[in-house]
């Protein structure tokens, strides 16, 4: 399988990147800093410097070209204000969906949030409530496409402890919680590799099912 993650070296981009090499799957990594490039190809993937905040669909298009899945795994991250929680986390998607359809890619797996699209929490503050916006918006982007098929994956509190394995993995929703970073990665490969599963959008935590079984459990 050829994928193309955006966001390429984010920390689940990276940690996906190691799975799919490992399993023999073609893998480029997105990144808009070519500083990262060396920290991608570590993880087995080919760096692809396209700034998805203001490349053109052609340029995106053109990197995915070929691809046989393209997963959206790009944030804004942590310190970035309300502003670019728009450009990156609703915008980038679109503009990936885009090129996608363009380049003829009908699978789509997009890493969103627990709680997308939601009223933000009391207590949240303006950018909290600016990502939660973003991301649900997104969301909505791909529940009105008639050309991919899509899935959304929505991982609670994620947390850099090591992965367990075993997850709760079901349609919303499920609860609250923790999920490992290891986990999303593997959760988000293991669905990669199960076609079937699409038009669904999905909580992830950590739980007591194995994830193979988790995921075959939706077919």
């Amino acid at each position: 399988m050829n994928v193309v993650i955006a966001g390429g070296h984010g920390q689940i981009a990276l940690r996906l990147s190691r799975l799919l090499a490992a399993r023999g799957d073609t893998v480029l990594g997105i990144i808009r800093n070519p500083a990262h490039a060396g920290d991608v190809r570590a993880a087995g993937a080919g760096p692809v410097v396209c700034d998805l905040e203001t490349a053109r669909v052609e340029e995106v298009a053109d990197a995915v070209t070929g691809a046989d899945a393209v997963v959206f795994a790009a944030g804004a991250g942590p310190g970035s204000g309300a502003a670019r929680k728009d450009t990156v986390d609703r915008a980038a998607s679109v503009l990936l969906a885009d090129a996608a359809e363009r380049a003829g890619v009908r699978d789509f797996v997009q890493i969103s949030a627990m709680g997308a699209g939601d009223p933000p929490r009391p207590g949240r503050d303006d950018v909290w409530a600016a990502y939660i916006k973003a991301k649900g918006e997104a969301e909505d982007d791909l529940r009105a496409r008639g050309g991919l098929d899509w899935l959304i994956l929505r991982p609670g509190r994620l947390t850099d402890d090591p992965g367990t394995g075993r997850v709760a993995l079901a349609e919303p929703p499920i609860g609250s919680g923790p999920v490992t970073r290891d986990d999303v990665a593997a959760v988000v490969a293991e669905l990669l590799a199960a076609p079937g599963v699409r038009h669904r959008t999905l909580d992830l935590l950590n739980g007591d099912v194995p994830i193979e079984h988790a995921v075959a459990a939706l077919g």
